[in-house]
């Protein structure tokens, strides 16, 4: 049988001497939950007939968009001021009014996102498909709501909702990255958005892609890419450079210094094979199909080096 009390002191000890708060007077948090239901209450108002209640239908659009704002508003404030450091609800009141007055423009930015969604993939059957089901909508649509209380400062929210996307769909965007309208993520699962990232307008993503650091910068600390940018399955961009507009980066190539617009790049570390639909020198040095696989090579030298390690052993004992 474990010894209770020995256990309870070695515990007790590690939550009264922590650097974090770990006991005592429970903190004031945000509660997830809420968060959660504010999120599913937004997509209820922006798309009633996926997410509405049919009851509440029977008003006239205007009257049902009232209905919804005003409990959202309530909602929002209360979560808010649980967030801010001295729970001040008039400054709640007054972030959350300024939010409010940024969902018109949202709603229409996620339309742009669903219309790039349909052009974007010849598997979607329909718009209906797009907004009722695919995971990279979703995350979208939680980011450009997040974004907004980043924007203002809003303390654990935005992270609290960018996590609850990313478990939902394997898509993590950061909440203060800057996305543009027409955004297609396509399939979505592993893709990675860093804070300081900006995407332009009408840029693809697929699925496995990083837009990340590197460590070594502060501050500006992930990529800029440009309007019009494809980045293929798997692709990494890793840095505070640009990517410009009109640019196709393949898949699963690393990136790591500024592409020009109207490039292709391909390639571990990636250079540019195409600028404005001209092959460039290296093109013609680069399978793009059969690319090497650097692990592999190293693996080669490393056999390569102990072979010769063991015929010259088996010299000197002649």
């Amino acid at each position: 049988m474990s010894n209770t009390a020995e256990i309870a002191r070695a515990m007790a000890t590690t939550m009264e001497n922590a650097a974090i708060p770990m006991y005592g007077k429970k903190l004031r948090l945000p509660d997830r939950s809420a968060i959660i239901a504010l999120l599913k209450e937004l997509r209820r108002l922006f798309f009633p007939a996926y997410f509405g209640d049919p009851q509440l239908m029977a008003l006239p659009a205007e009257n049902y968009a009232a209905l919804l704002l005003e409990r959202i508003e309530t909602g929002m404030t209360a979560q808010i001021a649980l967030a801010l450091p001295d729970g001040e609800m008039a400054q709640a009141a007054q972030i959350t009014e300024s939010i409010m007055a940024e969902l018109p423009r949202i709603q229409q930015m996620l339309l742009t996102d669903i219309e790039a969604t349909f052009d974007g993939d010849p598997a979607a059957a329909n718009k209906e498909e797009i907004i009722f089901a695919y995971p990279g909508l979703f995350a979208i649509f939680v980011y450009r709501i997040a974004h907004e209380l980043y924007l203002r400062h809003v303390p654990m929210i935005p992270r609290i909702m960018s996590e609850y996307a990313h478990s939902r769909t394997g898509i993590d965007i950061h909440p203060g990255a800057q996305i543009g309208p027409w955004f297609f993520i396509d399939h979505g699962t592993g893709i990675v958005i860093g804070e300081t990232a900006e995407i332009g307008d009408d840029c693809l993503i697929y699925h496995g892609v990083t837009l990340g650091g590197t460590g070594k910068d502060s501050g500006k600390r992930h990529p800029t890419i440009g309007n019009n940018v494809l980045i293929g399955t798997g692709a990494k961009v890793l840095g505070p450079f640009k990517v410009g507009d009109n640019s196709r980066i393949a898949a699963n190539s690393v990136v790591l210094s500024e592409i020009p617009p109207d490039s292709t790049a391909v390639g571990i570390p990636a250079r540019v094979v195409r600028r404005q639909g001209v092959k460039v020198d290296y093109a013609t040095e680069v399978d793009q199909v059969n690319i090497s696989d650097p692990v592999a090579e190293e693996l080669a030298a490393i056999r390569k080096a102990l072979c010769e390690m063991n015929t010259r052993l088996q010299n000197m004992e002649k």
